[in-house]
């Protein structure tokens, strides 16, 4: 029987939105460089990369004991984004995302008794659900009349927001016994979900009355206590820079 996560579950969310996009963009008419509404909101899937911080004492003993360093924790992100229009220039903010690496690494000091290194692999996922609000820093259209609403071309914002963060580190393979120098298999995982917060500044491109293009720099905060497979380390740091490109559908 298939095993689904919240990473998995994120992921076709996403993937569902994407297929109903084109259909959400054209399900209203438009005008010849206009709609003939104001819109109240937008639906932006996005997607980039997430460069996890990896500070504190768990992220120094992976990188010691094994083969990894910072840059092995970043990796793809996709995220989506449903906006409801609050005032002319405030957008509340509703997403969900889902970032993870997954990566083989090998003891540095050790060998197995045949010579082999001894290896494992380690990921570790992130699937944040938040909610804020964006503050346009430019009016996002005009009204011509009372029928038309013309889009600006460029128009810059900057948001903020929190919620929860799921997170799962995991590590499965071959691993040491320093007691005994025995070489076992066996599999650690810890997760959970921690607070989170979150700081953003980007762009929104027009590229006709419906569509945009939404690139965006974010930086997210998120920590936590370990599982018992991790006992006597002081948590884990889940924070991560982004940056993503979306399209951006007004409705």
């Amino acid at each position: 029987m298939a095993k689904f996560t919240h990473s998995s579950l994120a992921a076709a969310t996403l993937s569902a939105a994407l297929i109903a996009l084109p259909q959400l963009a054209f399900s209203q008419g438009s005008g010849d460089g206009f709609l003939f509404r104001k819109p109240v909101g937008a639906l932006i899937l996005r997607g980039g990369f997430a460069s996890p911080t990896a500070r504190g004492d768990v992220y120094s003993f992976l990188e010691n004991q094994f083969t990894l360093d910072k840059g092995d924790f970043r990796s793809a992100s996709l995220g989506a984004d449903l906006l409801v229009g609050v005032a002319s220039r405030v957008d509340l903010d509703f997403g969900v995302g889902v970032s993870g690496s997954r990566t083989g690494s090998e003891f540095r000091h050790f060998v197995g008794t045949d010579n082999l290194p001894i290896q494992q692999t380690t990921s570790l996922t992130r699937v944040p659900l938040t909610a804020g609000a964006r503050v346009y820093l430019a009016p996002k259209g005009r009204s011509i009349g009372q029928f038309a609403w013309i889009p600006n071309k460029v128009v810059p914002y900057v948001g903020a927001g929190g919620g929860m963060m799921w997170y799962r580190l995991h590590q499965g393979g071959d691993f040491i016994d320093f007691q005994t120098s025995d070489v076992f298999n066996d599999e650690f995982e810890s997760s959970g979900w921690a607070p989170t917060a979150h700081g953003m500044v980007g762009l929104d491109y027009a590229l006709t009355p419906r569509l945009a293009l939404t690139g965006e720099a974010r930086y997210t905060w998120a920590k936590t206590q370990l599982g018992t497979d991790y006992t006597g380390f002081d948590g884990i740091d889940l924070s991560e820079f982004g940056m993503t490109v979306g399209l951006n559908v007004r409705f």
